[in-house]
């Protein structure tokens, strides 16, 4: 048993050096930024939706969907702000099964870190400087945020990370928004305890030094639905839990409340045709109570090409992971959110 180094330390300057965002390109992204904060803020009440393949496992099929989707986010940019899920590391349950861009970056071929550092960078710096829109990745290996800290708008701690002490700490030093998701087992006080943590100041050694952070006022929640001991869903974007959750934003006093409903996971048991419905109840829910409207400004949202999901990567543009809405589906969606915010006074 053992751990062994297989290739030679990884020279960060080279890596970023053909990817890196600068002049006019990188004044866009900056002010999409911008944009996002004053989102999560409160000072700007357009709707946050993190949309996007569940993982990004084919370059073209991705830059494919952002086209689309960038085209789709002019239509609608006074009433939703988009942020592209680029998830390119996946969390396993068992530690088996494909993990990721980062880890293979040709899924027929075996697994290739280095070029899979590479193919990282190279597909968030695609889609942000050919479409124009900001990307969302989860933070699913703390020690690897310098390597796309440039590039990505929007950070996910995932529900099998948020109880972390590392994941907390390097949150609270993001300068860029990061969902926490409550863990498979729905504790809301664990994620809220991780939000607080985020939201700190913390010191700890990261990368081989000790550090120091300000804090992340922009660390947030994200609902995601837990799984019980019987393996069952169970759902948390219901009008109950979401009051719930608000009164525990509350009690604890933290900065920028701000509420994302993940609309698949175990909100949809991982049934992709629900997220259309949960997001048209979470809607009415919004309508009905004023402090839902206030707190819950957000939905992640697992979208492809194709409908559904394959366990080989034989039709372009459907998942090899969880099952995503095809894109007409999406289209619709997405149009009825803006048709129903556009009625709300």
């Amino acid at each position: 048993m053992s751990i062994r180094q297989k290739g030679d330390l990884i020279d960060l300057d080279k890596v970023k050096l053909p990817t890196q965002l600068s002049g006019e390109l990188l004044a866009k992204k900056k002010k999409r930024d911008a944009e996002l904060k004053e989102i999560i803020q409160g000072q700007d009440d357009r709707l946050l939706l993190v949309i996007g393949p569940c993982s990004s496992d084919n370059e073209e099929a991705v830059l494919e969907y952002a086209r689309r989707l960038s085209e789709l986010q002019e239509r609608v940019k006074d009433k939703i702000f988009m942020v592209m899920r680029v998830y390119t590391a996946k969390p396993r349950t068992n530690g088996s099964g494909y993990k990721g861009l980062v880890h293979q970056p040709n899924v027929s071929e075996l697994p290739d870190l280095i070029n899979g550092l590479q193919a990282v960078r190279k597909l968030h710096y695609r889609v942000i400087t050919e479409t124009g829109l900001t990307t969302a990745d989860e933070m699913l290996y703390p020690s690897n945020l310098v390597l796309v800290d440039d590039l990505v708008s929007y950070h996910a701690v995932g529900a099998r990370s948020v109880e972390d002490q590392e994941h907390r700490f390097v949150a609270s030093g993001i300068d860029a928004p990061t969902g926490l998701k409550n863990p498979t087992s729905g504790n809301l006080t664990i994620m809220f305890n991780g939000i607080y943590a985020a939201q700190m100041e913390q010191n700890f050694f990261f990368n081989g030094a000790e550090v120091e952070t300000d804090g992340n006022p922009l660390a947030h929640a994200i609902l995601r639905g837990a799984t019980n001991e019987y393996g069952e869903n169970e759902p948390n974007y219901y009008y109950d839990n979401v009051v719930k959750a608000i009164e525990q934003y509350e009690e604890m006093g933290l900065q920028n409340p701000f509420i994302i409903i993940d609309t698949n996971h175990d909100n949809s048991g991982k049934n992709y045709l629900e997220q259309i419905r949960i997001i048209r109840q979470t809607l009415i829910n919004r309508d009905w109570n004023e402090k839902i409207r206030k707190y819950v400004r957000g939905f992640m949202i697992e979208s492809y090409l194709e409908d559904g999901r394959q366990d080989e990567p034989k039709v372009f543009g459907r998942s090899i992971t969880d099952p995503c809405l095809g894109w007409p589906k999406t289209v619709s969606l997405v149009e009825e959110i803006y048709s129903t915010l556009k009625k709300t006074l």
